[in-house]
């Protein structure tokens, strides 16, 4: 089953200090800057609370360290589907209600080990999609590839859009109606979406209230996280930060997939 229309193009503990922000200026985040709890929060039976966990995918195989965005053919490294065995350990045996997932093979590739936990057919929905890129395809990393040629330049006039692919706003539009028609669809229960970390910081930007621009390095959204959004009713009120494949991070690839 697909949901949602197509986009348009354009650690050990659980943070145990809250933002000084108000309620009313945004969602309290919880957890130690850079650091995920090990296992996701668990929802307590109340029956105006719902969970969100959006997952971002494992490891994919990418040995020529290609920005690959929305591109076919790029799955899961055996890394990665270990990751994603971890993250559908850490999920089993809750009251997940709903699993949705990205089109794309190595979002599908993650959520299959937490469909068989949880029981959960996985819904597509492409509005939790990778972002556009006009890199996609190319090398980006800071020694080589597509940023350091003057074809390039002209992308780079305007990294607060940011002009070398799709608007912040818009990714923050799509993934703001996914999870709260996933919200709505596992009213008092916890739903999972597995998407990708620039749509998942995005999003999570967007409902703390921070600038969408922002210096890629500084996600805290690393590969099989599991960030958690906590809905009284239709108002999302904390986000909570997890890595439960954390042990299998050191020497993982760092390059993102947009």
């Amino acid at each position: 089953m697909t949901r949602g229309p197509m986009p348009s193009p354009g650690p050990e503990q659980q943070r145990a200090r809250t933002t000084d922000r108000p309620v009313d200026g945004g969602p309290q985040h919880l957890g130690e800057e850079g650091t995920g709890a090990p296992q996701p929060v668990r929802h307590d039976g109340r029956v105006d609370r719902t969970l969100v966990h959006v997952v971002r995918h494992g490891e994919v195989h990418n040995p020529e360290d290609i920005l690959y965005g929305r591109l076919p053919g790029y799955h899961l490294s055996e890394r990665g589907r270990a990751m994603a065995d971890l993250v559908a350990e850490a999920l089993a045996g809750r009251d997940i209600a709903l699993l949705v997932a990205s089109p794309l093979e190595r979002a599908q590739e993650t959520a299959a080990p937490i469909a068989r936990a949880t029981g959960r057919t996985i819904e597509t929905d492409v509005r939790v999609i990778e972002s556009e890129n006009s890199f996609e395809g190319r090398q980006v990393t800071a020694k080589k590839g597509a940023l350091s040629e003057p074809r390039s330049w002209p992308l780079l006039w305007n990294p607060l859009r940011p002009s070398w692919g799709e608007a912040y706003k818009s990714i923050a539009a799509r993934m703001d109606a996914a999870l709260r028609e996933a919200a709505r669809a596992a009213r008092g229960h916890e739903a999972v979406i597995v998407s990708h970390q620039l749509p998942i910081w995005t999003l999570r930007s967007h409902l703390e209230g921070r600038p969408l621009t922002h210096d890629p390095r500084k996600r805290e959204c690393s590969l099989a996280s599991v960030t958690t959004f906590d809905l009284t009713g239709d108002e999302v009120h904390a986000v909570y930060y997890s890595e439960p494949a954390a042990s299998l991070l050191p020497g993982a690839s760092s390059v993102p997939g947009a």
